[in-house]
């Protein structure tokens, strides 16, 4: 007899604080019922089986020989495996996987990190090699910064491990300290708007703005020698570099410190059912990561400004890295359908694209239900 398991791993959003994971903010996030499914049974001998419904296409790999592959998707598993049995010297059985997905790909919903969390937190059960939630998050880390190469925050995995059935979560990136947050949407729901592009330059750019918010770290630093993060640094500070930093690498800096306190008063208009007021705080970020920035692109504006018009809509902005995916917008339940129809319409003539739209709900993070398979 041998185990089986079926691991759910949650996309997630994130209602306001973006770009500020990596710079030690604040953010608010939470996993939803959009997920992967992943289907892992231990094997015998050293050779696994990946398959992908969703991409069609699978590999094998053997727990001995384990190489970063020139197939980018092939290496969010190998990553995982390599930090596993590489780096920290744990014994996997080996194993067969089958992958299939509701989540959209390339929609700035965390697809990647999902896979890679729902992957290493399988392994962990099926193995028991009993790693905490901070140790996954660190190896999900890993892989994404040394595998992928894209040098994010923990945000997308923190949320992913983490969360939870009708909770928000107002996340410390600095320290991972955290709190739930109790909402009530009422008869608002979040809708999700992808424009099916994604521009090329999306993962080299948000690691350009990476290196662009620590340079402006650096140079505060060279006066005040006392900031570990951008986001501790006040606005009134970065004022006085406004003339000495290039005025780019100020731009970033001040959205930056601006978003971080967007995130910390949202949660208190959401605790408070302030919508209204949460949904004028999510049209600043956007035009903030539009203007300051610079990470929207004319599909996701074009999405945003659309909803100015519409009443039934309180909120609306880009979520994610940028260059592409999703917008994420505030709407009263029962005007989705029809807005849904509008914007569809009205996109397509403006670009020739056909849109996705889709509401979700907040659903619980990693699951893993045991089967014993015979």
């Amino acid at each position: 007899m041998r185990n089986k398991i079926i691991v759910e791993a949650s996309g997630r959003i994130n209602l306001i604080g973006e770009h500020v994971d990596y710079n030690g903010g604040f953010v608010l996030p939470a996993s939803i019922d959009k997920k992967i499914i992943i289907e892992i049974h231990s094997v015998s001998g050293e050779k696994c089986n990946i398959e992908s419904k969703t991409l069609d296409k699978g590999f094998k790999i053997n727990l001995k020989k384990i190489y970063k592959s020139k197939i980018q998707w092939q290496n969010y598993i190998i990553g995982v495996l390599y930090n596993l049995i590489v780096l920290k010297k744990l014994k996997i059985e080996a194993f067969n996987c089958k992958i299939e997905s509701n989540l959209p790909i390339g929609a700035g919903i965390s697809s990647s990190s999902a896979l890679i969390c729902g992957i290493a937190s399988g392994l962990n059960y099926l193995n028991n090699l009993k790693l905490t939630n901070d140790e996954i998050i660190d190896i999900v880390s890993d892989v994404e910064h040394n595998f992928i190469g894209l040098m994010g925050g923990i945000m997308d995995q923190f949320t992913i491990v983490n969360g939870k059935k009708n909770k928000l979560i107002l996340l410390n990136c600095q320290n991972r300290n955290f709190k739930y947050i109790n909402f009530d949407f009422n008869n608002y729901k979040f809708l999700l708007i992808n424009t099916n592009i994604e521009h090329n330059l999306a993962d080299s750019a948000y690691n350009e703005r990476v290196k662009e918010c620590s340079e402006a770290l650096s140079v505060i630093n060279k006066k005040y020698n006392k900031y570990n993060s951008l986001i501790e640094v006040e606005e009134n500070i970065l004022n006085e570099f406004k003339s000495i930093l290039k005025e780019k690498i100020y731009n970033r800096a001040l959205f930056v410190i601006q978003e971080n306190q967007r995130t910390h008063d949202s949660a208190n208009k959401i605790s408070n059912s302030k919508l209204k007021e949460f949904g004028e705080l999510m049209y600043k970020s956007h035009y903030g990561l539009k203007n300051l920035y610079e990470v929207s692109c004319k599909e996701l504006d074009f999405l945003v400004e659309f909803t100015s018009n519409h009443e039934e809509i309180i909120g609306s902005r880009m979520m994610g890295g940028g260059f592409g995916g999703c917008t994420i917008n505030l709407i009263k339940e029962n005007y989705v359908d029809n807005f849904v129809d509008l914007v569809s319409q009205a996109y397509l003539d403006k670009f020739h694209i056909k849109l996705n739209a889709f509401t979700v709900n907040i659903d619980n993070g990693i699951t893993i239900k045991n089967i014993y398979d015979f």
